[in-house]
């Protein structure tokens, strides 16, 4: 049965407007027909119906990329094992996919169509249980760590610092999924602020958001001593050996995996300039511009420019990161990473591409620890 990207992009097109009901149509349906698996996820499905699109829109629109899907897809199905899925789960959630996409794409659905989603579905379930099962010879499905350190930075932010049990590798710029005792089932996603390390610790920065379950737990409630657990590592914002010069944009948080690939790049010996613009709404939210400062100072080539966007009084650069990143000379011919909330991101992509970058130098990422 081969591919047919096109009937799988128009047919997804109808439903990508009313993705919310057509996700809680799909989770509706999967744990009718398999009530078992309703103990595999967590108690509030609202971040998970978003995280099952998002993946989803990822997949569709990057079928005519088979490179990229494949290496998606393999994170995909690695990061899965933790919450336990096993070969068989892939029927269920199939046969629920297809009910979905059969119900609310119905105006344009034919056989033809529905042969389509059984390949794109059958080829991607495949990718991903072939990664899981290689994957499961070599490294667990996740870690514990310890915390070994945690530092409040800002009433809002913390910089915790983790020692996993075992050795996990890991690229700068990836992001881990991170459990708390006190909210079992319950994963959110945040990047490593860090290079690998010879003593296997990682760094997370974190912000408590109103009415998040993780990320106050971790921020507010979590000491040194206590133990989380981890995903595996992914992410594609991983650092690219061009030679060329270097621009990170970082917003808030987001400057988390821009730092991890800058120390690669200094460790690495490598002589690059590179820029990082850090950026925040008032600038006691920049809470790691001390140690960026001794970076600057112990590595010439790289210059830290603060960037503030909200507080009238401040006397350095002024201003939302995009607009600031334009009052430079021209970026072209240099490699680019932007993280931070998505809307910056995207923004910052924008602009870039109108004044001439391809986008395959840009590598992006928006701020994880939203919950």
């Amino acid at each position: 049965m081969s591919l047919n990207p096109r009937l799988v992009k128009e047919s997804f097109a109808v439903v990508e407007p009313v993705a919310d009901k057509a996700a809680a149509y799909f989770y509706g349906r999967l744990f009718a027909e398999n009530p078992h698996l309703r103990g595999m996820f967590p108690p509030a499905m609202n971040v998970q119906r978003d995280r099952l699109f998002s993946a989803l829109t990822r997949i569709v629109w990057s079928l005519d990329s088979p490179g990229s899907l494949s290496s998606f897809l393999g994170q995909l199905g690695r990061d899965h094992r933790k919450y336990g899925v096993i070969a068989e789960h892939y029927t269920a959630v199939g046969n629920a996919l297809l009910a979905t996409i059969r119900r609310f794409a119905a105006e344009i659905w034919n056989p033809e169509i529905e042969a389509a989603w059984v390949a794109a579905y059958t080829a991607a379930a495949n990718l991903m249980i072939d990664s899981a099962e290689s994957d499961a010879g070599v490294s667990p499905a996740w870690w514990l760590a310890e915390v070994i350190d945690h530092e409040l930075r800002t009433p809002d932010i913390a910089v915790i610092t983790l020692r996993p049990g075992r050795h996990m590798p890991f690229l700068p710029g990836q992001y881990v999924n991170v459990q708390t005792a006190r909210w079992p089932r319950v994963w959110r996603a945040f990047s490593i602020a860090n290079a690998p390390r010879e003593d296997n610790t990682i760094r997370l920065h974190v912000r408590a958001v109103r009415g998040g379950w993780v990320s106050t737990t971790l921020v507010e409630h979590t000491k040194i001593g206590d133990t989380l657990m981890l995903g595996p590592p992914v992410g594609m914002m991983t650092p690219v050996e061009s030679g060329r010069d270097i621009l990170c944009v970082a917003g808030g948080t987001g400057l988390a995996p821009i730092k991890a690939i800058v120390e690669h790049v200094i460790a690495s010996g490598r002589r690059p300039n590179i820029h990082l613009l850090y950026g925040a709404r008032h600038s006691r939210e920049l809470y790691d511009l001390p140690d960026l400062i001794r970076m600057e100072s112990n590595f010439p080539w790289l210059r830290v420019v603060p960037v503030v966007s909200d507080q009238p009084g401040y006397e350095g650069m002024r201003g939302r990161l995009p607009e600031a990143m334009e009052r430079f000379r021209s970026w072209a011919d240099h490699d680019v990473y932007v993280c931070g909330p998505t809307t910056m991101v995207n923004e910052t992509a924008h602009r870039l591409q109108r004044n001439g970058m391809p986008l395959a130098d840009i590598r992006r990422d928006v701020t994880h620890s939203e919950l």
